[in-house]
């Protein structure tokens, strides 16, 4: 890293791969205070939206040093995009995040109207964001992570053979939904963020029934918004009911899950939950 950004976020290695399939990730690789994996090898908990995320979640790996409630060592892997890709990160991540399937809710095409009116896209804008929620790869996004970019991780950074997690908000929460009801074997715990179930049709709600009393045995952490339930949006009124009906469908099986309600806004929750993730399901 540059000797800006290094300052920026201690400890932390940067670099661009592209996958198989031709997509150009931007990878940062947060690792913990005066980690030695010749001593002790730590697990990686991934986290997605990295071009957004990871400034607000990397600097936390300090929790693994807190006295007052302390954290499972981890190494932190932030996934993004690179080169050309940065710049469209908000609608790529529809195409890598959302499950093979799933509908586009018409409050969704109205937020997106929304912006458009607002001046905060323009209507190529808007009809390319839209574009990939038509067609979106979640399959190929988690075997990317999972098939090529954690072998990598492991050998280079000499990371644990077990106890890995994953971490995602909003669209990111859904995909956390989909690679748990997938029955990923790689993550031992898995943080959902406000996780982005629009439409009551959505895929993994079928994935759920599919699964019967089967449950993976992944740890699964949820959280939601109180301004999301209570707002006037009605995008974020829709998610928080879906999350909460998933949520009493799960536990009506038994599912291993932990929930939490954050006085958080959509936008400014994603540390909150992350936090939350951490302290539920990682702590000493």
């Amino acid at each position: 890293m540059s000797a800006l950004w290094q300052g920026c976020l201690a400890d932390t290695d940067y670099f661009e791969t592209r996958s198989r399939r031709g997509h150009d990730y931007g990878v940062w690789v947060t690792t913990p205070p005066g980690y030695d994996p010749a001593a002790t090898r730590a697990p990686v908990v991934y986290v997605l939206d990295g071009n957004w995320a990871v400034g607000m979640t990397a600097p936390l790996i300090v929790t693994q040093r807190d006295p007052m409630q302390r954290i499972q060592p981890y190494i932190q892997v932030s996934v993004g995009y690179a080169g050309e890709e940065a710049r469209h990160w908000e609608r790529l991540r529809n195409r890598d995040l959302v499950p093979p399937g799933e509908p586009v809710a018409k409050e969704f095409v109205d937020a997106v109207e929304m912006a458009l009116q607002r001046g905060l896209m323009t209507r190529e804008e808007a009809d390319a964001y839209l574009a990939e929620l038509r067609a979106p790869r979640a399959d190929a996004f988690l075997s990317f992570l999972t098939a090529e970019l954690h072998p990598r991780i492991e050998h280079d950074y000499g990371t644990a053979v077990s106890g890995h997690g994953l971490f995602g908000y909003s669209y990111g929460g859904l995909f956390g939904l989909y690679a748990w009801l997938t029955g990923s074997a790689l993550f031992e715990s898995i943080g959902a963020g406000s996780p982005g179930i629009v439409s009551e049709d959505s895929q993994v709600f079928a994935q759920l029934e599919k699964m019967g009393d089967s449950l993976p045995a992944a740890k699964l952490h949820l959280t939601v918004n109180d301004r999301e339930l209570l707002g006037d949006l009605a995008v974020y009124q829709n998610l928080t009911k879906h999350t909460a009906t998933f949520l009493h469908r799960l536990t009506a099986r038994g599912g291993a899950v932990t929930s939490a309600v954050l006085r958080e806004t959509h936008v400014t929750g994603l540390q909150a939950s992350f936090l939350s993730y951490l302290r539920t399901c990682r702590a000493l």
